[in-house]
């Protein structure tokens, strides 16, 4: 393993080293986008429910969910495949997909929601109907799994998505409300660090690591790392040229959170940035390694600094309850010393 680890910690040193070099000049400006924005939410819409990757265990789990929506002010329509179960899976690839393509089509649907995450929302992109979702604008929200469906409404149409919480997850008051102003207001929310409640002098909790100042401006790509990682290579990863890219992780030993970061250099994504926010990665560490291991803010430091654009880590974006919203394709500002993310557009018209 050590010498696995030796192997990987040089492997990253030398991703960055050839990502910084492709992008010594900045990132190329990005061509013009024609962003399609789907109409605000307003109480009472009917939004579909769905689950494109794992199962809703038992009927008081649906209960939840439809409870946290009406909540909401939305109605809930469920798919019809919450509670399959094939596998770890929420029924098969052709059962998921064809729920989740229902929803694209359904004209009456202003939203659709992600129940949970797990693994296989990959699984289904090539049965997906993007064509239908383009015809019938509306907007996905969800998180973790469902970074594969944000990269390929990214790639594959004009709409925005939002990275949120998924309808299981925490909706605590730093989740909802600027997703309420966001897509019921059609407002801008502006983040800033969160802070830590720790009675010392130098609060430890929230506090952001910059690894290269200054300010970039770009549109926001990004989600967690492992999906997004995963589809390097892939026709459903979209152009990341002068975007903000921005990850977050949960459950990964640091050589492996090397490792997805190389993969990510060397197929060119973190070159073609203009600025990088990793949020939170929960409980990313190897308890077995002791002093012979970097420290997660090491490879975040050896991966991002020498790209030449702002970074930094510290941003409520991750497994972690009060995550905050973040728009996909839409234009933001990042100041890597302050710590902030300010949206430039609305999401919704």
């Amino acid at each position: 393993m050590t010498t696995r680890r030796t192997a990987l910690a040089g492997m990253g040193a030398l991703a960055a080293m050839l990502a910084a070099a492709g992008s010594s000049a900045g990132p190329a400006p990005r061509p013009p986008r024609k962003l399609v924005r789907p109409p605000r939410l307003k109480t009472g819409d009917k939004v579909g429910l769905v689950a494109p990757a794992g199962f809703v265990p038992d009927r008081f789990g649906i209960d939840e969910l439809t409870a946290t929506v009406r909540a909401m002010g939305l109605e809930p329509r469920l798919a019809p495949n919450l509670q399959e179960r094939y596998g770890y899976l929420a029924g098969t690839d052709q059962s998921r997909a064809a729920a989740l393509n229902a929803m694209f089509r359904a004209p009456d649907l202003q939203a659709i929601f992600a129940v949970r995450g797990g693994w296989g929302s990959e699984r289904i992109l090539p049965s997906l109907d993007f064509a239908a979702l383009a015809a019938n604008p509306k907007l996905l929200v969800g998180s973790s799994d469902i970074t594969a469906l944000h990269m390929a409404i990214a790639a594959r149409t004009s709409l925005p998505s939002v990275h949120a919480p998924n309808v299981s997850s925490s909706w605590s008051a730093a989740s909802w409300e600027p997703f309420r102003r966001m897509v019921f207001e059609g407002d801008m929310p502006a983040y800033s660090p969160a802070g830590g409640p720790e009675n010392r002098l130098v609060p430890i909790g929230g506090r952001i690591r910059t690894f290269r100042p200054g300010t970039a401006r770009g549109p926001l790509l990004g989600g967690n790392l492992s999906v997004l990682s995963a589809l390097a290579g892939t026709p459903w990863l979209p152009d990341f040229t002068g975007a903000i890219l921005f990850l977050e992780d949960t459950n990964e030993a640091e050589y492996r959170i090397d490792r997805m970061l190389s993969q990510l250099a060397l197929s060119g994504v973190l070159g073609q940035c203009a600025g990088v926010v990793f949020g939170q990665c929960t409980n990313c560490t190897n308890p077995g390694d002791g002093y012979g291991n970097f420290t997660i803010y090491e490879v975040l430091d050896q991966h991002l600094g020498p790209l030449g654009v702002p970074a930094f880590q510290g941003a409520q974006i991750g497994h972690i309850a009060g995550q905050v919203p973040m728009p996909l394709g839409i234009m933001a500002e990042i100041d890597a010393t302050a710590g902030t993310i300010r949206l430039l557009e609305p999401v919704v018209s």
